[in-house]
């Protein structure tokens, strides 16, 4: 037994009284996956607290995850399937629903084609949710237009870091963090997006003499702790990278030993990087080239160095190349395949990386198994009882939501995204949606996406089922039930089988989502050996491939995933929109500490609504000065794609000539500015760097 508030909490997870009910469950909000205990009363969620004994969270949350439970009870919960009459939504049967979904779709199928469909999976949505809309994608539908948010912020870890890594997932895990002598943190303002990362960053730094190196245009919490501090300017990513490892093999500081044994390419890159010297990447970043120099020997010299990095470094039309340059450097210096080493990107959602793990992406299954061979086909089509799954990648979503404004694409099916807040120029995804033939969506709020659909179903929350999500360091570990589903809700497990079943399809019948787990193990040989019973109580770190093997804590230990790590030497490509006369400041999106992605459960907590109720656009003094703004004042930001009108926060966070808005405000909606502009590999669109002008009202 162990306590907590006094009350006595069962190592069962789940403790009843005559009054309480504590189930121990995951955060559903960033990537760290802490563990939390939902406190139930009476049918709702009281209280949020918690675990003292988990690996990540160990007796912490932050302010997110401490309030994670008040959304859950909100008034306007979705409680009953809604569909689209007249313009009008009316409440239905789920049997009338769901008949209407399966038709709908089949009907578009058949009318115009397995890849007139089109398919929207979650990453706040669980492991077994996000297999079962990829089966129901390629097994029901035959289609590979299955794609999530991962697209919109990590595409370009996953195929960067399989380039070079063979891998592309977070290397090390979070609790070697704190045995690092350094860290190097860019594009990840870390104590704001994945706090208790964040906290492990300072306490090295504060009690155990870390040291610290933060490049970002943004001076982020974290530069207050910087043993090194850059700022590049937007989208330089690429050139600053360069620099470092032109200084490191320069001053001969490279790990000759472990290049000869461990990678390929070295001379390439070699050659390319000469150009890149401290005084030509100050004139492309206005890094100072002597702190550049110190930058590269500290990370260099450090035995157990980490590279950190989010968004920053993935959100833009070169986001491959960035991630492919951080490999470069910590394979130069031999920081790969260690603890407390590595490349380490830290992922936004609760269940990004698990979304992408089992498959709900357009060219792969499970485990990151390509659609395109043959074998792993016919492995899928015998445990599915199928035929002829499409052997071609299909749509991302910037392509899906492309294919729908042009006609191509007719039917559209969407579990727990909000394209219309979170995609890049939302004007554009508003016209694409209006265009579609048939639209369905399970929500738990209606939210901003789920207002254009034909269809609506209510969709259980977090606390109201069981399955897995997996955080960012690929802990793969348990959701728990807390409470049953608020009015007719249903989890999204369930409403993708009843729409399986009413489409002819009889092999996704499940009572539990542990079948549907021991179905991934059974298919995805980096989960192969999980299951229920061995992800109590705190989960395992894949590659888990037996039922004895104790999970990988990190990566790339001996020899690299693919064999040889790759260099893979990437030349500095400016951003796609740059600012001009007329669109003179350069834009960056990202999230603040209080509010998560498009708000659609943060803005409907109360403690954290009030502390930010409403949007802002960051601007440097010397530009406020110069426009005649102050602090809450009105203006107008407009780029080429359209407009909204926000408050001034007047800070030297930002550099001048630079603007930061966070994107979780639909009133004052960020993304209607930004460039829909992709990685040409990754398809990630370039949130951080577009043009934008800013005009006092």
């Amino acid at each position: 037994m162990k306590e907590l508030g006094g009350l006595k909490l069962n190592l069962r997870y789940d403790m009843q009284d005559a009054e309480h009910s504590f189930v121990l469950t995951t955060c559903p909000f960033c990537g760290c996956g802490c563990g939390l205990y939902l406190q139930a009363e009476n049918g709702m969620v009281v209280g949020s607290y918690p675990s003292r004994n988990h690996p990540v969270s160990k007796g912490a949350l932050c302010v997110k995850g401490w309030n994670s439970y008040e959304f859950v009870n909100k008034i306007d919960r979705l409680k009953t399937p809604l569909i689209r009459t007249d313009n009008k939504f009316k409440e239905v049967s789920w049997d009338s629903a769901l008949e209407l979904v399966s038709g709908r779709l089949l009907e578009v199928k058949d009318k115009y084609g397995p890849d007139a469909v089109g398919f929207l999976s979650s990453a706040k949505a669980t492991n077994e949710e996000n297999f079962l809309m990829m089966k129901l994608a390629r097994a029901v539908f035959k289609t590979n237009n299955i794609d999530h948010c991962a697209r919109l912020c990590h595409a370009s870890t996953v195929v960067g870091l399989a380039a070079t890594f063979g891998s592309g997932a977070m290397t090390n895990s979070i609790n070697e963090f704190e045995d690092a002598d350094l860290f190097l943190v860019t594009g990840s303002d870390t104590t704001e997006q994945h706090p208790l990362i964040g906290s492990r960053i300072i306490n090295a730094v504060n009690d155990k003499g870390a040291k610290l190196i933060v490049i970002d245009p943004r001076r982020i919490e974290l530069a207050k702790y910087a043993t090194i501090y850059l700022a590049q300017d937007n989208g330089t990513d690429v050139a600053w990278i360069n620099g470092l490892m032109n200084v490191i093999i320069k001053e001969g500081l490279y790990d000759q030993k472990y290049l000869e044994q461990r990678t390929e390419g070295f001379e390439e890159l070699k050659k390319m990087v000469e150009q890149y010297s401290p005084k030509y990447v100050e004139k492309m970043t206005k890094i100072p080239r002597d702190l550049l120099i110190q930058a590269a020997r500290l990370y260099a010299k450090s035995k157990k160095a980490m590279i950190v990095y989010s968004m920053g470094i993935t959100q833009h039309t070169t986001g491959v190349d960035n991630v492919k340059s951080l490999a470069n450097l910590a394979m130069l210096t031999a920081h790969v395949g260690f603890a407390s080493t590595g490349v380490n990107p830290l992922r936004g959602q609760n269940n990004v990386q698990g979304a992408c793990d089992v498959g709900a992406l357009p060219n792969v299954f499970s485990g990151y198994q390509k659609v395109t061979d043959d074998d792993i086909r016919d492995k899928f089509e015998k445990r599915w009882a199928v035929e002829n799954l499409p052997a071609e990648a299909g749509l991302t979503v910037t392509e899906i939501i492309n294919y729908a404004l042009q006609g191509e694409l007719k039917a559209l099916y969407i579990m727990g995204e909000n394209p219309v807040i979170s995609d890049p120029d939302s004007n554009h995804v508003r016209e694409a949606l209006k265009k579609l033939e048939f639209l369905a969506v399970n929500e738990i709020f209606l939210s901003d996406t789920a207002q254009y659909a034909d269809v609506v179903l209510p969709a259980a929350s977090f606390a109201e089922k069981d399955g897995t999500f997996t955080n960012t360091e690929r802990r793969v570990e348990r959701i728990r039930k807390a409470i049953e589903p608020l009015g007719k809700a249903k989890p999204d497990w369930e409403i993708l089988s009843e729409i399986a079943k009413r489409c002819g399809y009889e092999n996704m019948n499940y009572s539990h989502p542990s079948e549907i787990m021991n179905e991934i193990a059974q298919l995805t040989p980096i989960y192969g050996g999980m299951s229920y019973d061995r992800l109590d109580p705190f989960g395992l770190l894949w590659p888990c491939p037996s039922k004895d093997h104790p999970g990988t804590s990190y990566l790339h230990k001996d020899k690299f995933t693919k064999g040889k790590g790759t260099f893979m030497p990437c030349m500095y490509v400016p951003a796609d929109e740059l600012p001009d006369d007329e669109y003179n400041f350069v834009l960056s999106t990202g999230r603040i500490y209080w509010h998560w992605h498009t708000g659609t459960m943060t803005r409907r907590t109360s403690t954290l609504d009030r502390e930010v109720p409403v949007g802002y656009v960051e601007v440097n003094p010397e530009d406020a000065k110069n426009l005649k703004l102050r602090k809450g004042s009105l203006v107008r930001v407009s780029s080429r794609r359209g407009q909204i009108e926000t408050q001034v926060l007047v800070t030297d966070k930002v550099k001048k000539g630079s603007v930061f808005i966070p994107f979780h405000f639909r009133e004052a909606a960020a993304n209607v500015l930004t460039n829909p502009a992709v990685d040409p590999v990754a398809k990630i669109p370039e949130y951080k760097v577009c043009a934008v002008k800013i005009e006092k009202l």
